[in-house]
């Protein structure tokens, strides 16, 4: 048999902070327990805000830790053609279809219903569901738009690929304490037509992830707790485009003394600031509580 191939996939968008600290140094614990490959694949699609700068604070920080991975790394800005060519399946499939709404014409539109007296559906993150208006639009309309220069996003027609499925989705889900498996149903309608790609940024994290996880054949994907949800979607497109499924763990977050998850946007304390203040690798294994 294969050995099992474990993966850490950080944007580099800002400095790694504790929580990420904890998911890199569990993948490489969960990887050594079970004999398998550690990867390191840089997500970086959002070519505006990542940088090559914040990418070198990715490596230094892992090093420090302790943590080894295999190389080369795959970084995600250079196989935007692999992610085009599943999302030209999906289009040849009829299951995507261009939203025109801008995000300004959906709130309008949510809160003239929400005034009328509708409850508007919210998604696992609370963001209010797209409305879809444009499912309904028809080829020509679609064309006439699109050949006008009208900015788009290709938008997945959730129900639509569920109605294709052969029975229900699910995934198994390990505990990183035990390594216990339990079956969890996956519900891709909660999060209504999710975007797959834009004008600006040609894929989406979506896509991406489980275009890469197939890709480099990970066997079990190791990430917080935030991302928990988000897996009935990507189970979702790996059924439809033939893909296999991974196992997963979604562990717990590393919170702030204020009880809210770290960020980098917010500027927590990130692990090249520790570092300089004195602290130690196994100083920092203790603070996340490894």
């Amino acid at each position: 048999m294969s050995r099992p191939v474990f993966r850490f996939a950080p944007s580099p968008n800002g400095e790694l902070h504790l929580g990420h600290a904890y998911s890199a140094l569990l993948n490489q614990r969960m990887a050594r327990a079970a004999g398998g490959r550690l990867l390191l694949r840089i997500e970086d699609i959002d070519t505006a805000r990542c940088t090559p700068q914040f990418e070198e604070g990715i490596y230094r920080d892992l090093a420090w830790l302790g943590i080894a991975w295999e190389t080369p790394v795959r970084r995600q800005s250079e196989h935007f053609d692999d992610y085009a060519g599943l999302l030209r399946t999906l289009i040849a499939q009829e299951l995507v279809y261009p939203a025109f709404m801008s995000r300004g014409e959906a709130r309008a539109h949510i809160a003239e219903a929400e005034a009328g007296g509708r409850s508007w559906p919210r998604d696992p993150d609370g963001v209010p569901v797209y409305p879809g208006l444009d499912r309904r639009l028809g080829e020509r309309e679609r064309k006439r738009r699109i050949a006008d220069g009208q900015p788009f996003a290709w938008r997945l027609d959730t129900g639509l690929a569920l109605a294709g499925l052969s029975g229900p989705l699910a995934w198994d889900e390990l505990s990183g304490e035990t390594g216990l498996a339990r079956t969890v149903e996956a519900d891709p309608k909660a999060w209504g037509d999710v975007i797959l790609a834009r004008r600006e940024i040609a894929t989406s994290y979506h896509l991406s992830v489980v275009a890469d996880d197939a890709g480099q054949g990970v066997t079990h994907v190791v990430r917080g707790r935030d991302l928990y949800s988000a897996t009935a979607i990507h189970r979702l497109l790996q059924e439809l485009l033939g893909l296999p499924a991974p196992a997963y763990c979604h562990h717990r977050l590393i919170l702030g003394p204020d009880g809210r998850k770290l960020s980098k946007s917010l500027g927590d304390t990130g692990l090249a600031a520790l570092r300089a203040a004195g602290r130690t690798p196994q100083e920092i294994k203790e603070m996340v509580g490894l």
